[in-house]
């Protein structure tokens, strides 16, 4: 198919001028490429990872190793996706919510170093590189990008790891599971 910059166009999903390296708590969600169930599987509202899903957790709590500006809060390994909560940290501040912004130029060159994107970019770089290792596969594993939401007060903070740690008990009706319409193509349509 030939390029057409109507429907072959590469949106950011990231909150314009804004500062991704400024210190703040960041809610992430990551999915694998085509939504395929890679690292695991959920019985009875647990997680049991594969031996895929054992090497993304070992690559994502080694991230304060290679950022030591960040701390990593919940997170929930789901069989096609993760999320977690990422906090930029100043040398005098905690892991706590923020809520002030700060407006930036956009950055036309690329991942700014430090930033919540250059994080990601290593984590999905190392991760399948891993994978990769053990599968004997080439080619990425996730999704080109990631949703992220700024966590803006402690109420919402709460609410998200609420939701991550229900994540599994909720797999039946979540939207990345597969075996959901209209996500799953490979159902049969019965008439």
């Amino acid at each position: 198919m030939a390029y057409n910059p109507e429907i072959h166009h590469r949106r950011s999903l990231r909150l314009r001028q804004y500062d991704y390296t400024q210190a703040g708590a960041y809610f992430v969600t990551i999915c694998c490429y085509q939504k395929n169930c890679l690292f695991g599987e959920i019985k009875g509202g647990i997680m049991y990872l594969n031996a895929m899903g054992e090497v993304v957790q070992k690559v994502w709590s080694n991230l304060p190793n290679n950022f030591p500006q960040i701390e990593l809060d919940d997170f929930v390994i789901m069989p096609n996706h993760l999320h977690g909560i990422i906090c930029l940290i100043d040398d005098s501040d905690l892991m706590t919510p923020h809520t002030n912004i700060t407006p930036i130029n956009p950055m036309p060159n690329g991942t700014k170093k430090g930033s919540l994107g250059a994080i990601i970019q290593n984590f999905k770089s190392i991760s399948t590189r891993r994978v990769n290792n053990i599968t004997r596969n080439s080619g990425t594993i996730w999704q080109r990008n990631y949703y992220e939401m700024i966590i803006r007060d402690d109420r919402a903070y709460e609410n998200i790891k609420r939701y991550i740690k229900e994540n599994p008990l909720k797999w039946e009706e979540d939207p990345e599971n597969p075996t959901q319409l209209p996500h799953n193509t490979n159902k049969p349509i019965t008439q």
